[in-house]
């Protein structure tokens, strides 16, 4: 017999890892109130971006901090999570528009897209300025767009700080 197939197998872990972040969100919220669960969300997206930053420099073969590895790298997270994007690398900025998200459609499944501006606003520039970090501290995160705001897409962008 063998494994099963590595499509399936990305989509499931996928799927158990939107489950897992989505329920833990909301039993927090039930005892403790939105605002408690949105701030320890953040804490722990804080940690998990340092992880998750580490890890896809190691899977990556990404030891230098210039654009080309910030951008593979962050590829590989925002492949995996399963946002559907494009990317942009310039001689100092790294740019990701991002016209799907998983995150967004799970709250709108959920009937909890009008909470969408308020989570995107504190947990995407934690994940962010912690990837700045990561690669050395040499960049800015900001984002120009945001689809949870009600634009079109997402515009996530690092520039690097001596340019």
């Amino acid at each position: 017999m063998s494994g099963p197939d590595p499509k399936l197998l990305v989509d499931y872990l996928r799927r158990s890892y939107h489950a897992v972040d989505g329920l833990w969100f909301v039993t927090v919220e039930e005892e403790h109130g939105f605002d408690h669960a949105l701030e320890l969300d953040r804490r722990v997206w804080s940690v998990t971006a340092k992880i998750q930053a580490r890890k896809a420099r190691d899977l990556t073969g990404s030891k230098t901090n210039t654009p080309e590895d910030l951008a593979r790298c962050f590829t590989l997270k925002l492949a995996a999570d399963g946002h559907i994007f494009r990317v942009e690398t310039h001689p100092t900025e790294v740019r990701f528009l991002v016209t799907q998200c998983p995150w967004l459609e799970l709250l709108r499944k959920s009937g909890r897209q009008h909470l969408a501006a308020r989570i995107s606003q504190t947990i995407c520039p934690t994940e962010g300025n912690v990837w700045a970090s990561e690669f050395g501290g040499d960049y800015g995160f900001h984002t120009r767009n945001a689809a949870c705001s009600g634009d079109s897409h997402c515009s996530l962008t690092f520039t690097q700080k001596s340019a």
